[in-house]
């Protein structure tokens, strides 16, 4: 893969603000890699650790740690559902579920821990579990793409998902 000219020297600014140490440039890089290309690849992961002077290992357990960053293609519409403890009592399993049949997503139920998103047969849907959306007292929550939603529910997350009716 060829690194677009100006991804990479969009890149070379990101690290000149961390002079003391290039390694603090690594979340940054990731965002930076995730919103242009959508995800974190294995190339990414070695362009990233070459460019910051690290080894793979060091980039790859933050991507690994960190449940922002996905390691595989995402739907246009990206659904991640709280299941910490709050949201899960509220009903966030349920809403799961819910939302895997009105999208057309058939998901495991019990996804290996290394790939969480499960992605619809046409691509317009995706969907995982994450933790902590920061919304325990109006749960279940979800974000969809980077829209937040508070109290959702198996009975209204129809309307929801209708928000996004025109985005294909």
């Amino acid at each position: 893969m060829d690194v677009p000219a100006d991804f990479d020297q969009k890149a070379d600014e990101i690290i000149t603000r961390y002079p003391v140490s290039k390694r603090s440039a690594s979340l940054p890089l990731l965002h930076h890699w995730q919103e242009r290309f959508g995800y974190i690849s294995p190339f990414a992961i070695e362009w990233i650790a070459k460019k910051l002077e690290l080894e793979p290992i060091n980039v790859l357990e933050l991507v690994t740690f960190y449940p922002m960053f996905r390691q595989k293609p995402v739907g246009k519409l990206h659904i991640r559902v709280c299941r910490t403890l709050s949201c899960a009592m509220a009903g966030g399993y349920q809403l799961m579920d819910k939302l895997c049949e009105m999208t057309g997503i058939d998901r495991p139920d019990h996804p290996p821990h290394a790939d969480p998103i499960t992605v619809s047969p046409d691509g317009r849907w995706s969907i995982e579990f994450v933790e902590c959306l920061a919304s325990c007292g109006t749960g279940p929550v979800c974000m969809i793409n980077d829209d937040f939603h508070e109290a959702v529910t198996p009975e209204n997350a129809g309307e929801v998902l209708a928000k996004y009716e025109e985005q294909s």
